[in-house]
């Protein structure tokens, strides 16, 4: 998968290991970039990114590397490592991760099938006190696409210990700002303030052909708030 002429994203459908090889400078970032976020949504789980084949002279760029760990460090089911120089490149699990997915139209009727599978992740995963604040979060995330993106989306979900990941991937630019608490007599603008507050974390990543809006929601959250 060539991303620039000095810089090459080496990738193969049946492997979680993509290889960098060439040249990295500022040039070049957001192609690398996108080409290793597009990899990342397309193939759920563990990817290791060898970078023993590139080279990388200024410090921005290398940075830009890490940036894109941090960015996909909430998704779903993902997981990025970064291994170069003499280090062995480990194998990743052939497990598949445990997930769930569903492709939604921009529909209304897309936020009742995105509680369904928000309430089915939850009981199989043993999180049934975090079934009604995710279909809470999920609701307000697919109502946005439905409302402003007018894209087909891809809700996925995820556990990791005792929380519940969870992301709609839309094909729209335009990403979510959230300004604080909506004034009182307003109409609207309570939807991402609503995932703010039944979400411990929760932000969005530009993609070259949309976005990746996600949140996180811990069990042990939910059970101080009952109490």
């Amino acid at each position: 998968m060539p991303t620039d002429a000095r810089c090459l994203v080496e990738t193969a459908e049946s492997s979680a290991t993509v290889r960098l090889t060439g040249v990295l400078d500022r040039a070049g970032v957001d192609a690398v970039r996108g080409a290793l976020l597009g990899r990342l949504w397309a193939r759920p789980g563990p990817m290791v990114v060898d970078l023993s084949g590139v080279r990388i002279p200024d410090p921005q760029a290398r940075e830009a590397l890490d940036e894109v760990g941090r960015a996909v460090a909430d998704w779903p089911a993902t997981d990025l490592l970064f291994v170069s120089g003499d280090r062995p490149v480990p194998r990743p699990a052939d497990a598949p991760p445990e997930l769930l997915d569903v492709e939604l139209l921009p529909v209304v009727e897309a936020a009742r099938e995105a509680r369904a599978l928000v309430t089915d992740g939850c009981a199989r995963w043993g999180l049934p006190e975090l079934a009604e604040p995710a279909c809470i979060a999920v609701t307000e995330m697919v109502n946005n696409v439905v409302a402003h993106a007018a894209t087909p989306m891809t809700l996925r979900l995820a556990p990791r210990g005792g929380a519940l990941h969870v992301a709609v991937r839309d094909h729209a630019a335009g990403r979510p700002t959230y300004a604080g608490p909506a004034p009182v007599d307003s109409v609207g603008g309570r939807g991402l303030l609503l995932i703010d507050v039944v979400a411990r974390r929760w932000g969005s990543t530009a993609l070259p052909d949309g976005k990746v809006v996600w949140c996180v929601l811990h069990a042990e959250d939910e059970a101080a708030f009952r109490n």
